[in-house]
């Protein structure tokens, strides 16, 4: 399996965070994603938010900048 990552810079956010994680396995990426929603950001962690979470994985590593955001 290839590595696996979730790029917070994707996500919408007052905050901007720049932080990407990532992981081997799906379940130890969503594991540290979580938390890190969690604490940071102040999400709960719900099965829709673990489902959402699971809908932004991407294989390999994160890029080194942000992703245009489409206009």
């Amino acid at each position: 399996m290839s590595r696996r990552y979730v790029d917070c810079r994707e996500m919408p956010s007052e905050s901007n965070c720049t932080v990407a994680i990532a992981a081997d396995t799906d379940e130890e990426l969503i594991e540290v994603a979580v938390q890190h929603a969690v604490s940071v950001h102040g999400h709960q962690d719900t099965p829709e938010f673990r489902s959402q979470l699971r809908q932004a994985i991407h294989s390999g590593t994160p890029p080194l900048e942000r992703k245009p955001t489409p206009a």
